[in-house]
Parts: C-alpha cells; sequence; structure tokens
C-alpha cells in the first residue's frame, strides 16, 4: 500500500536538504506547518502544475500538515486528463497506485497486460489511465474508485481520437460468440472482451504490426501483445500455444497463438483487449 512504501518519515532531513532537489525527487514529503503547494513544488525543482497533477486528490487552498505528496520523477508523465506514466515504487501495488490517482486496479491491469500484479518491480513504469476526468478526480479527497466509474467513459472517450487507420479490422477469430462485452462489470471493474470459439481454434492479428510480448502471464494463460501503428495495441489472451515470436512483423490474419480451454467453462475463449496509447478501447468501435 502507498501508505507502507513511503520513504518519508524524512521529512526534517528532506527540509533540510531543500537546495538538492535530487533528494526527494521520486520520494514522498510531509507537509509542515506554513507549507504551501507553490513552496513544495519550488523545493522539489518541480513544475506547480505538475505537481499538482500527480497528487490529483490534494486541495492546493487546504494542505494539512503531516499530509504526504508524492514527488515525481523525470521518466514519469502526467498528461492532463491521463493516462500517467508512472514508476512503480516500494511497497507498491497496482490497488494503492489506483487510489492515489483515483482509478480502479482492473483498469491500470488491463492498461499492462504484459504486468504481473504479485511481482511488480521497483522502477518499473506502468500506465495508470483515470476513471474519470481529472477536475472530477481532483475533487475526491477520499481515493476512492466509486465516483469514477461512468460506464460510458472507457468506451466512448477514446471513440473521438481514434485515428484513421483504425477502421473495419477484422474479428480476431473466424468462428466466435461474444460472452462478454467490453465494459465495466458490477462493482466497475472494466472487463476486456472475451469471445467463445471452437477446439482448435487459432487467434489472428487484427491489423499490420509487431510482436512485442510473447509469453505467460498470471491468470491469463498465454499471451501476445501486437504493437501497431498510431500508437495501437492488441492483446490476445487465454491462449494454450504461442505460434510467433517476439519482434515478428505480422500481417492482419497471421495466426498469433491456439486457443486455450477454460478449466471453469469448460469453454474455449479468447481475451482480447484493444488499446491506444494504454488507454482501453471498445473493440466494437474498430472491428467490422
Amino acid at each position: 500500500m502507498l501508505v507502507g512504501c513511503a520513504n518519508a518519515p524524512q521529512s526534517s532531513s528532506q527540509r533540510a536538504a531543500a537546495p538538492s532537489a535530487t533528494h526527494i525527487s521520486g520520494n514522498w514529503v510531509q507537509v509542515q506547518r506554513g507549507d504551501t503547494l507553490g513552496q513544495m513544488a519550488a523545493r522539489a525543482n518541480v513544475p506547480l502544475e505538475r505537481l499538482q497533477r500527480f497528487n490529483p486528490g490534494v486541495n492546493a487552498r487546504q494542505l494539512k500538515v503531516g499530509q504526504r505528496l508524492l514527488i515525481p520523477t523525470q521518466q514519469e508523465r502526467a498528461p492532463s486528463g491521463g493516462p500517467y506514466r508512472y514508476q512503480i515504487r516500494p511497497g507498491d501495488t497496482f490497488s494503492s497506485v489506483a487510489r492515489h490517482f483515483g482509478t480502479t486496479s482492473g483498469r491500470i491491469q488491463s492498461a499492462n497486460p504484459s504486468a504481473t500484479p504479485t511481482n511488480l518491480r521497483v522502477g518499473q513504469v506502468v500506465s495508470v489511465p483515470l476513471g474519470g476526468s481529472a477536475p472530477r478526480t481532483a475533487a475526491s479527497s477520499s481515493g476512492s474508485s466509486s465516483p469514477n466509474r461512468p460506464a460510458a467513459a472507457p468506451s466512448s472517450a477514446p471513440s473521438q481520437a481514434l485515428p484513421a487507420s483504425a477502421r473495419r479490422w477484422p474479428w480476431p477469430l473466424d468462428d466466435y460468440r461474444v460472452v462478454r462485452r467490453f465494459g465495466p462489470d458490477s462493482r466497475g471493474t472494466l472487463q476486456p472482451m472475451l469471445l467463445a470459439t471452437q477446439p482448435g481454434a487459432q487467434a489472428k492479428s487484427v491489423a499490420p504490426g509487431e510482436v512485442r510480448f510473447a509469453d505467460g502471464m498470471r491468470q491469463l494463460g498465454e499471451v501476445v501483445i501486437v504493437h501497431h501503428a498510431d500508437n495501437l495495441q492488441t492483446v490476445y489472451a487465454l491462449c494454450d500455444r504461442i505460434l510467433v515470436k517476439v519482434g515478428k512483423q505480422v500481417n492482419a490474419g497471421d495466426a498469433l497463438c491456439e486457443v486455450g480451454q477454460s478449466s471453469a467453462t469448460q469453454r474455449y475463449d479468447l481475451l482480447f483487449d484493444l488499446r491506444q496509447g494504454g488507454k482501453p478501447i471498445d473493440p466494437r468501435q474498430v472491428l467490422r
């Protein structure tokens, strides 16, 4: 949890080392009596807007003594509206990161299919999509994910920025049935699309691209991730056998993996996910 991961009960030493921003870069710092957000940004040598974006639950006009602020590193990014480029710190979990940024662990997992939640590495960079608009997140100081679960946001917002190349792509299976549509479940956790098919079916690339990941993942079986033009990525999971290697250039229709059988449902299911820049997209907006 983030509460337990700070190296920060060092606020006094951090204050003594104020001229050197490298001492606090990437760490947590505690608000002292009389501090303002502007003063803390100057002490950390971080632009005020950047510091605010990395602490969306902080009200700049109501800082509290002992309140902790995250100081971003140079490797991290916080574009307006997200997704964040966040560097894993000691003690982090997807749940704790989600609480800090006002999103859900499910959305973070969906945006980082190659990351193993139970084996996060310190220094690892992950994408953190937001659960709602930036102003709504900043207004919630409780860290609860419930205000950030509008069902329309994940599927409708990205569609406005989809590139021209994302048009009428073929489906990843020749014979399929949609058993779970893309969207949030009853708890607000975003779920990728799930397609049922027949034994021996092969998942096929839906567009030209390069294989960037081809390996097993906990709870997702064998997984293939393909990167396409215009910062688009497709994920093919719950496979039984991978048919390609990392670095391979593939065309639309090229076989990537053989679909595996679920021990829970006894079906042959393919988990298919589509993202742009780490943000999940409803595949039905792109597939013909």
